[in-house]
């Protein structure tokens, strides 16, 4: 075998090896983001996990429903930085929701976000007992200027006791910090057990309170 003839080999190979390796490359790149990808999951599993925890504990042994929309306020907030929670639930005489604040009512350009929701729309919100963003709340017959709306994310999650609908949560933050997916999903994993004690713990709730 001539000179020329190894040093063509020699180039093939070194092309055949360069070639294997960076399919090589290209599947531990594949393997490594597969992991962190599966590692974010799990961490925010655990997340969603901690927060259900927390809520779940702070409502133990309260059996009075003030209390106990209180508390759920509270660790709501906490995980949700900004954000303010309005319960509409329906009275226990079923004249209609009343919505429960632990605090000060949240607003839109200084009126009561309470009432941008009048009885219809609440009563409709409650009816379609699904997780509802504000384009669905606009449907459902949200009134307000398009600048005023604009200002707030809003988005509401059902409540309800084995299909029997209680009424649900607004959630709201100023914008521009908008409530994002993630946090919805948090939410949402723990309406159940949160319907389940206000079921527990219903007293008649008045207009205002």
């Amino acid at each position: 075998m001539s000179q020329s003839q190894r040093q063509q080999r020699l180039r093939l190979l070194v092309r055949k090896l360069n070639k294997e390796r960076k399919r090589h490359a290209r599947q531990i790149d594949i393997l490594c983001n597969d992991l962190i990808g599966a590692q974010r999951a799990f961490v925010k599993r655990l997340d969603h996990i901690g927060f259900a925890a927390r809520l779940y504990q702070s409502l133990l042994g309260v059996a009075d429903l003030r209390s106990l929309l209180t508390r759920a306020d509270e660790v709501i907030r906490d995980a949700l930085p900004g954000a303010d929670v309005t319960f509409f639930l329906r009275r226990s005489d079923g004249s209609g929701l009343g919505a429960f604040h632990a605090g000060q009512s949240p607003t839109i350009e200084d009126q009561p976000i309470e009432e941008y929701f009048g009885s219809e729309l609440v009563e409709s919100i409650c009816k379609a007992n699904r997780p509802c963003s504000l384009a669905d709340l606009l449907a459902l017959g949200l009134q307000g200027h398009a600048r005023e709306l604009s200002q707030v994310s809003l988005a509401t999650l059902p409540l309800n006791d084995l299909g029997r609908p209680l009424g649900f949560l607004l959630v709201s933050r100023d914008m521009p910090s908008a409530l994002t997916g993630d946090e919805l999903q948090r939410l949402a994993l723990v309406t159940c057990g949160l319907s389940h004690a206000i079921a527990a713990a219903r007293v008649p709730l008045h207009a205002g309170q």
